[in-house]
């Protein structure tokens, strides 16, 4: 089976989890008495990028009840670029090793809870509003090169920056008085990439071409989709683009009321 397929059976199955706590949240928090007790603070947890892409993703959020239907949240944490295939030397190349994983996530949102739909007041019930997320990932990948003109190994460098700006839908739960299950349904946005790639060794343009482009094959085959992302200004035969496009967010958090 192809590694895309692969990559997205696996996504699938993990997407059917994230239904079901939806499915069960709707149907307890709609039999649920109005008994929530009126706590202003939510911390939370981001449960969907580790489900889908590792246990290196650990963003912790804080939301806070500003006024009776309108809340502010804050994020921020580690994360990490998901790990690349490893050796396969189609082409004669091939990562050897992968090291150094760095990154960071933080953003920002601003919710507005629907009055004419929310029976109760905020954090719970269906939102609207504002986003901004910033990300950066970093990482060094060791390759095998053999060409006509470099047999050996390659150090080289990626560094991936995202800004991203968007509006957002979603639905937040309360369970046990306590208990919070966020979900941003839908949160179109633009997002604006940076990537850049360094060598340590040094190589003819032809054969960093061949490495950037199997470079790019292989983020394609990791994030199946990607390459409306970093088509169009070649990202394959730079060391460094800057594009944008039209993306969307969706998430499940996980919080305590406090």
């Amino acid at each position: 089976m192809p590694l895309a397929k692969q990559i997205l059976k696996k996504i699938t199955k993990k997407i059917v989890v994230l239904l079901t706590i939806t499915v069960f949240a709707f149907s307890y928090s709609f039999g649920q008495a109005d008994t929530v007790k009126h706590f202003k603070n939510t911390i939370r947890y981001n449960i969907t990028n580790p489900m889908l892409f590792g246990w290196k993703y650990n963003v912790l959020g804080y939301e806070r009840v500003i006024k009776e239907h309108q809340t502010a949240s804050i994020s921020f944490g580690r994360i990490a670029f998901p790990r690349l295939a490893d050796m396969d030397y189609i082409d004669s190349i091939g990562i050897q090793e992968q090291q150094n994983d760095k990154g960071i996530n933080f953003s920002l949102d601003y919710r507005f809870y629907l009055k004419k739909e929310n029976k109760y007041g905020a954090p719970r019930g269906v939102y609207l509003g504002p986003y901004y997320a910033f990300n950066r990932f970093s990482r060094d990948l060791i390759w095998d090169l053999n060409t006509s003109s470099f047999t050996g190994t390659v150090g080289t460098n990626i560094k991936m920056t995202g800004n991203f700006i968007g509006a957002q839908m979603g639905y937040q739960f309360i369970l046990w008085k306590r208990l919070t299950i966020d979900m941003i349904l839908m949160g179109p946005g633009k997002w604006f990439f940076n990537m850049k790639t360094t060598f340590n060794t040094s190589l003819s343009e032809e054969d960093k071409t061949l490495l950037l482009e199997k470079l790019n094959e292989k983020i394609m085959e990791k994030f199946p989709g990607s390459d409306f992302v970093f088509a169009g200004e070649g990202f394959e035969a730079k060391t460094s683009t800057n594009t944008s496009a039209t993306g969307l967010r969706y998430l499940i958090n996980v919080g305590f009321r406090f």
